[in-house]
């Protein structure tokens, strides 16, 4: 099996939204649906600080890539932040996720893209190996901070 990502748009919200539900209650994230709704459609709108590709067959896809866009002086220009990465249980472990990476940052790159990143979890190792065969180096000296703005 391979990985076929395709760019969503507000015509595929039916087939991404369940996608996000499940990858939510996998993770145990306590995101409300019509919360996951409103963020999901306004990436499928088409804004530029990001997109969302689907995975596999437009009709049927067995996961999605959602993408935020960014800057950097020290990566010297575009960047992109790969916010969520999800296929689908049954399908995990053909090497689906490693050929998805590969291909988002080859569909980035030719955007003109400079660098890409991602988080992880410190104790998700499997995803880490994930991770690490598309390409990806663990920061050592960095740590991702955030702030909610409510």
């Amino acid at each position: 099996m391979t990985a076929v990502l395709t760019l969503a748009s507000i015509g595929d919200l039916g087939k991404v939204a369940p996608l996000v539900a499940a990858f939510h209650a996998e993770e145990a994230l306590t995101t409300s649906e019509p919360q996951r709704i409103a963020a999901v459609t306004h990436r499928l709108e088409g804004t530029p600080l990001g997109s969302l590709y689907l995975n596999g067959p437009r009709v049927k896809p067995i996961g999605y890539v959602v993408v935020s866009h960014g800057f950097s002086i020290e990566f010297g220009g575009p960047n992109a932040f790969i916010d969520k990465i999800y296929i689908c249980t049954p399908v995990r472990g053909k090497g689906i996720g490693v050929e998805s990476l590969l291909q988002i940052c080859k569909i980035l790159k030719a955007g003109g893209t400079k660098a890409v990143h991602l988080e992880v979890d410190q104790t998700n190792t499997v995803a880490q190996r994930l991770y690490s065969r598309g390409g990806f180096d663990l920061l050592s000296n960095y740590n991702l901070m955030s702030k909610e703005l409510h």
